[in-house]
């Protein structure tokens, strides 16, 4: 029974494969066993977990439907699901480079916010021609969040503030100032007491574009956040300040010594990251919905935690991720309609992820605890043959 129970490291080590190997599979078991915990709640309630997570893929356009309404198919959900991928793939790497240099910057959320806001209220109500309005939406929300972050790293560097009390407060702070700004007279819409619908020329998606007889939802922001993830690869991987920044996530006071200057280091990167905020708020709330709702503070942003640390933090980790859980949050109303079960069960399941990925590290531990214990006991093997050579 020993030989039997001692075989499953072995077996463990060899499909988890070595440190390198272990940026995909760990990831990979944290969602297979997320899966395995979100089948149980579907038994528990009822439900086939199969018939469960394939209505996620139709409700993302990756399968199709039995039937559609008029002028849409398996294509048109595609396109909308991809709407909604944009923003998140975007807080994602917003999350990523403040990662990168040891910082977490869990505020992205509220800096979504702002930048909407700011973008809505100088251009998205103005009749200026798309030409210009979309660009200067793009580059207005992305300078909103760059301040916001910058004022973050800021506060990190010169009085040792947490980035993550001062993001949380300042999220507040957002909230309660958007809500009060969205409410006034002349933003609110009074049918839906959101801020009324900005001008199509100013929106980033267009919505119910008719091509071939399919009204699609065609986002533009999808190019400019598919650059990024490859801008921020080779930021990681081949720019002197994405060095500077991994070594200081590594270890600040080795890093001042080695004559990096830390200060700039930390609200560049604080910048960076607050810049990809701003423009996942930028396809958010002129992109995918098209307005703001007050009093809220979109999950978005948090959900992007879960994203960074399920793409080990890395640019294309972060874009497979990214699908992976906009999936799950994009589905989740088409297959609480056909299920019959809360819509809630996806937020569950994105949960379950998040606590599984942070298990990462631990799962790492397992695995190098078993390979030197295998090393030891294969020296202590080793050593006894040769006593009874002797």
């Amino acid at each position: 029974m020993k030989q039997k129970s001692g075989s499953i490291g072995p077996v463990f080590r060899s499909l988890m494969g070595d440190e390198k190997r272990q940026k995909i599979t760990i990831p990979l078991l944290a969602i297979l066993l997320s899966l395995l915990a979100g089948a149980i709640v579907f038994l528990l309630l009822g439900k086939n977990p199969l018939t469960g997570y394939v209505s996620f893929l139709r409700g993302s356009g990756l399968v199709p439907k039995a039937n559609y309404a008029a002028h849409k198919n398996m294509f048109t959900d595609f396109m909308s699901f991809v709407n909604a991928w944009t923003p998140m793939l975007f807080a994602s790497l917003a999350v990523a480079v403040a990662m990168r240099s040891g910082l977490f910057n869990i505020g992205v959320s509220g800096q979504m916010l702002l930048a909407g806001l700011a973008a809505t209220l100088t251009v998205g109500y103005s009749g200026l021609p798309a030409a210009v309005a979309k660009p200067l939406v793009l580059i207005i929300c992305a300078v909103t969040g760059a301040l916001v972050a910058s004022l973050i790293g800021f506060l990190k560097y010169k009085w040792n503030i947490s980035e993550v009390v001062s993001s949380i407060m300042l999220n507040y702070i957002i909230r309660y100032w958007v809500s009060f700004c969205v409410k006034l007279p002349g933003i609110s819409d009074p049918k839906t007491r959101q801020s009324m619908p900005i001008n199509p020329n100013a929106r980033l998606s267009l919505m119910d574009t008719e091509i071939f007889g399919l009204k699609i939802d065609i986002p533009l922001g999808i190019i400019l956040a598919l650059a990024a993830v490859f801008l921020i690869r080779f930021l990681f991987d081949k720019m002197r300040l994405g060095f500077e920044f991994r070594a200081i996530g590594a270890n600040p006071k080795a890093a001042k010594y080695a004559g990096i200057n830390v200060g700039r280091n930390l609200v560049a990167s604080m910048a960076i990251s607050g810049a990809l905020a701003g423009l996942a708020g930028a396809t958010y709330f002129l992109g995918y919905v098209g307005s703001i709702q007050p009093d809220t503070l979109i999950s978005t942003g948090f959900d992007a935690i879960a994203v960074c640390v399920l793409g080990n933090s890395t640019p294309l980790g972060i874009l497979l991720s990214s699908f992976f859980i906009s999936v799950i949050d994009k589905g989740s109303t088409y297959m609480s309609s056909s299920v019959g079960v809360r819509q809630e069960i996806g937020a569950l399941i994105k949960g379950l992820i998040l606590l599984f990925s942070a298990c990462g590290a631990y799962f790492s531990y397992l695995i190098e605890r078993s390979r030197q214990k295998a090393l030891e006991s294969a020296g202590v093997t080793q050593s006894g043959k040769e006593e009874e050579r002797v």
